[in-house]
């Protein structure tokens, strides 16, 4: 009890000296004041307003720093933003700027060039796409007799993109493309597929039936693009006028669910033909197998292409976005590969700094200021290579953070940076001081690939959650390089001896 009695009176005292000095303070700042402002009263005027506008610009000076460097803004959700068509300036304005920092634009040009080469061509292309075996090689036979077109009746002949020259009503050139079929068990073949067709004018989405949940997302996507589509139902024979009916219906609402401009004159329903199998039965009673000729009912088809070729400027221009969206996602894939090689060495030039900078350490302290210095620069090199741009309030509270976390986590990384060291046979017993800088090397390993997992993840520096990811994954990163860290230092070591 006089304990708690002795606490509260010492905090009264300091109330009142507090108060006595913040008194003392303000009446001489007003004394200091009003001094001043009668000497400029009594001065020139100009004298006055000049003093008065260099005192308001101090005051908002001080106050524009203090709220930039002290008080965190508040992260607000992005906003969603009207997404502007693709141009060919903003693609190659993109390639050059990727190109001059290292990253291999190669794949991205050559979607540039094939559609230049395409647009002085000047073919219509007509991409057939859809699953396995849903008769896409045998419109584009009912289409094209003459072609030599390859037909399975095991389904999946198509291996590769073969281009077929068609003429339309009005004897406009047409290259029928045919992709192989989704959905099957090779891979590359989806993608080989859907890059094309993304090229093309013109869309024939086939199908054999309702659209499976794989045919609805493709379709989703090809709309998504502003693709011109038409929906074809192949095989329609196979079905009663009451059937096909109700799969044509059926078809118009999954479109109506997904969304975008495909009209009900572009759901069609055709049969592409081919051969079948007729039993035939002599009169004696035996039985043979004949195969014959069924025929094509494709008019609707040839009536929709029609339709949609009266707008072939329009289709040039959707074709070209669609061209310029898949260059830019060749771009994105080889900026992440640049990103992903270039973090790298980052964090390994960052780590060796780090093994280096402990070994040379002369006193106490010194190596927490170089490895102060060495991670900040790590975190800004990082930062400026996904593109983010953080205060340097945000770079050290990060640092600060992840150093809280390192104290909890250094007699493990002692212990591993140890048992890493057994791993090299003739070394025989190691300095402190070594073990050190070897755990310095892990920190610093684990704390940039945790940075670089937070960057891909967010786009930006959050001290909090980077801070929380180096914690969660600081044991795994450690171990997984220790060996890695361990042989550096040794080198490092080598030479410096």
């Amino acid at each position: 009890m006089k304990l708690d009695r002795f606490i509260r009176v010492a905090i009264a005292v300091a109330i009142l000296v507090v108060f006595i000095v913040a008194t003392g303070g303000l009446l001489y700042v007003t004394d200091a004041a009003l001094r001043v402002w009668d000497r400029l009263s009594e001065g020139p005027a100009f004298l006055l307003y000049t003093y008065v506008a260099v005192m308001a610009f101090i005051v908002i000076a001080a106050i524009v720093l203090i709220w930039r460097l002290v008080i965190r803004r508040r992260i607000e959700p992005p906003r969603p933003e009207v997404v502007k068509p693709l141009t060919r300036d903003d693609i190659e304005s993109r390639l050059r700027h990727a190109e001059s920092a290292g990253v291999d634009v190669e794949s991205a040009q050559e979607e540039l060039q094939e559609l230049a080469s395409r647009r002085e061509a000047g073919s219509i292309h007509l991409c057939f796409f859809g699953e396995v075996s849903t008769g896409k090689s045998s419109l584009i036979k009912a289409l094209v007799p003459e072609a030599d077109v390859t037909i399975d009746v095991v389904g999946g002949s198509t291996d590769d993109i073969r281009h077929y020259r068609w003429r339309s009503t009005e004897g406009q050139e047409i290259l029928l493309t045919d992709v192989p079929g989704t959905g099957g068990h090779d891979e590359g073949f989806d993608e080989l597929a859907l890059e094309e067709a993304r090229r093309s004018h013109v869309v024939l989405f086939v199908c054999d039936s309702d659209l499976t949940r794989a045919e609805t997302d493709a379709v989703r996507a090809l709309i998504g693009l502003g693709k011109p589509l038409v929906l074809v139902m192949n095989k329609a024979d196979r079905f009663s006028v009451e059937e096909q009916a109700t799969l044509m219906q059926r078809l118009l609402e999954r479109l109506e669910g997904i969304g975008g401009e495909v009209g009900r004159d572009r759901v069609v329903a055709v049969s592409a033909g081919g051969e079948v199998d007729v039993i035939e039965r002599a009169d004696d009673g035996s039985e043979s197998v004949s195969r014959r000729q069924r025929p094509a009912d494709i008019g609707v088809l040839v009536v929709a292409i029609n339709r949609l070729l009266d707008v072939a400027e329009p289709l040039d221009l959707r074709r070209d976005r669609a061209v310029f969206a898949l260059a830019a996602d060749k771009l994105a894939e080889a900026e992440a590969v640049y990103r992903v090689q270039r973090s790298e060495q980052i964090i390994r030039n960052s780590t060796r700094k780090a093994v280096v900078g402990s070994l040379a350490a002369i006193s106490p302290g010194t190596d927490i200021l170089i490895q102060g210095y060495i991670g900040t620069s790590m975190t800004q090199e990082l930062c400026k290579l996904y593109g983010a741009a953080p205060r340097d309030l945000d770079i050290e509270e990060f640092l600060n953070l992840s150093q809280s976390r390192v104290g909890r986590a250094l007699p493990l990384t002692l212990a591993v940076a140890g048992n890493g060291l057994k791993a090299f046979p003739g070394i025989g017993t190691v300095a402190g001081g070594f073990v050190h800088a070897v755990a310095y090397g892990l920190i610093f390993d684990a704390l940039g690939r945790s940075l670089v997992l937070t960057l891909s993840r967010h786009g930006e520096l959050v001290p909090e959650i980077a801070a929380k990811e180096f914690e969660e994954g600081i044991s795994e990163h450690i171990e997984a390089g220790v060996k890695r860290i361990a042989k550096m230092a040794l080198d490092e070591k080598i030479g410096k001896d």
